[in-house]
């Protein structure tokens, strides 16, 4: 959907005016040219793990009451790689509208509304006469189209529902995600093709899983006394070329892949019970409540964060020459109850990691 800034309900008087009402009714209005941290993880823990990556892409008009914040609107945002964005690329007139929400106590009181003209009054100010909503769910177009008059100026099938990605999938036990991911993909909710499930130890039940879904698996040993480490890898790399996939998921692989194994495979994703922060050059991440905590990397993340306080989580990103320092695709918080019991807590993990890889999965098929 396009909008038209030229409209007067985005000029500086009449925004000025919407927002000293905001005021009034005890909703602090807040604009950032970037991002605070504190904030993206917000957005993660009240409307899932990609739209933070996005927000972080631009400026944001944030809303705050008493309680802490309520909404935010992106705007701005620039170098996102989805499809649908790349006509638009060359329109400078045009700038791109981020990803908003509204937390659902503050909703039906016209909060989006306000923040979207904010939002588009920015925009002005940086010399844009256009406007570009992208991606927008049917359910919110009527929402768009009072609160800013947008119009539709293109379709396109976000979803890409005819194109299935070749997919290896790497694994070291259980495989509850790799179970999840091959159901969602065999039922169309995920635009994969799973052509292999490898795994590095003998007897891991996701070997039975791969069994029971008609999904042809391998199993991979590395006898250390027998192999050299390069020569293991050489084999995990021939065995993942064989099938010659579009994208390697690492669904609980126990194994750090050589950078020979990246260089051949770009598209790899790993699975990281972490909230990582979204630069990768940070070793800290702030959490929702404004508590900074360590980046958890490295295998033993869930215990370490389990041991040094109130938040874990799990992320999605690219494999990289460093460990746990790829690019983001997904991520969600899980908040740490010391009352709560290990396994209790381990099984929460799972649950918002399968909810990660799925999002991750869609935003990289976007791309």
């Amino acid at each position: 959907m396009l909008v038209d800034l030229g409209e007067p309900r985005f000029t500086q008087r009449a925004i000025h005016h919407e927002l000293e009402e905001l005021d009034r009714r005890g909703i602090r209005p807040i604009r950032e040219a970037r991002t605070p941290e504190r904030i993206l993880s917000w957005i993660d823990a009240e409307f899932g793990g990609t739209r933070s990556i996005e927000a972080a892409a631009g400026g944001i008009w944030i809303a705050e009451d008493a309680e802490g914040p309520v909404g935010f609107m992106a705007f701005d945002v620039r170098g996102l790689e989805y499809h649908w964005l790349r006509k638009w690329r060359s329109e400078p007139s045009v700038g791109i509208l981020g990803p908003y929400g509204i937390s659902e106590r503050a909703r039906g009181k016209g909060l989006g509304a306000v923040l979207v003209r904010a939002a588009m009054f920015s925009m002005l100010e940086r010399g844009y006469r256009g406007a570009l909503v992208p991606a927008v769910a049917a359910n919110v177009v009527p929402f768009f189209e009072r609160s800013a008059n947008a119009r539709f100026v293109e379709s396109v099938d976000r979803d890409r529902s005819d194109v299935r990605r070749r997919t290896v999938v790497l694994a070291s036990g259980n495989g509850s995600n790799f179970q999840a991911i091959a159901d969602a993909s065999a039922a169309g909710a995920l635009p994969l093709e799973i052509v292999e499930l490898l795994v590095n130890k003998p007897g891991a039940f996701a070997l039975e899983r791969a069994q029971a879904a008609q999904i042809p698996s391998r199993t991979l040993t590395w006898s250390r006394a027998e192999e050299t480490r390069d020569a293991y890898d050489d084999r995990v790399i021939a065995a993942v070329a064989e099938v010659r996939p579009e994208l390697v998921l690492l669904l609980g692989w126990m194994h750090v892949l050589p950078p020979s194994f990246i260089a051949r495979f770009p598209d790899t994703l790993n699975i990281h019970p972490a909230f990582l922060p979204l630069d990768p050059l940070l070793d800290a991440v702030t959490m929702p409540d404004g508590v900074v905590i360590p980046a958890y990397r490295g295998a033993h993340a869930f215990a370490d964060a389990l041991a040094g306080g109130a938040w874990s989580g799990a992320s999605v990103h690219r494999v990289g020459a460093s460990v746990d320092r790829g690019e983001l695709f997904a991520r969600l918080p899980l908040r740490l109850h010391r009352s709560v019991p290990r396994a209790e807590l381990a099984e929460r993990l799972h649950q918002i990691e399968r909810v990660v890889v799925a999002e991750a999965i869609r935003s990289w098929s976007s791309r």
